[in-house]
């Protein structure tokens, strides 16, 4: 009880201050004062920091080929929280960055990266249309439409056989390296926020680097 009694207090303080402010303040000022507020005392942003720590993981890796190219699949595993959920369906959109390297090796030389790729997906939720979007970059940044918050979650999880460097690239008989990680949720408010609020970086996770060794 005594925890949320001060943060009340932090509330109604707030609320006065904001109305003692309000006549010298451009609308703009008090534009972003609303948004402060709504995000500092956000139950979401509270229950962030107590949510049990998890690990966010790619599995079900395969690189394989194309008539022409190196293809990479992989699923991203344990990537939403119920608080991650919360703030897509007020609007925030999601972000996750997917970093794609692959590197040739050679014994006793240190391995030289071939190429490199950086793919990001986007999830927001319309809240007129109450439809989630996802956005995947390597179609051409095309955006898909679902009804279903699980079929959009598999769909941003996804990497479904990106190209990663033409077969005419690769030297037969060599020892590649492919490297995959993923960065999930960036922060998303404007820039001038940012420095405001640091805390929000909470929602930023990377997971380590995944690799699959093979010969061509």
């Amino acid at each position: 009880m005594a925890k949320e009694s001060h943060q009340t207090n932090f509330i109604l303080l707030a609320g006065v201050a904001v109305s003692h402010m309000r006549l010298n303040m451009s609308s703009k000022t008090l534009i972003i004062l609303c948004l402060l507020s709504l995000l500092v005392f956000s139950p979401a942003l509270f229950n962030a920091e107590s949510t049990p720590e998890r690990i966010v993981t790619l599995e079900e890796l395969t690189a394989t080929t194309s008539e022409k190219h190196l293809i990479l699949f992989a699923t991203l595993k344990n990537s939403f929280t119920s608080e991650m959920i919360e703030i897509l369906n007020s609007g925030i959109p999601l972000h996750f960055t997917f970093y794609i390297e692959l590197h040739k090796t050679v014994e006793n030389v240190p391995d030289e990266q071939v190429t490199e790729r950086t793919i990001q997906h986007t999830m927001a939720f319309d809240t007129l249309k109450e439809m989630y979007k996802v956005t995947l970059e390597e179609e051409n940044n095309k955006t898909h439409s679902f009804q279903s918050l699980i079929k959009a979650q598999q769909v941003i999880n996804e990497i479904n056989g990106i190209e990663v460097i033409k077969l005419s690239q690769l030297i037969p008989d060599n020892l590649y390296k492919l490297k995959i990680r993923a960065e999930l949720y960036r922060k998303t408010l404007p820039m001038s926020l940012h420095s405001i609020l640091p805390f929000f970086s909470w929602w930023d996770v990377k997971t380590g680097w995944h690799t699959i060794e093979f010969k061509y």
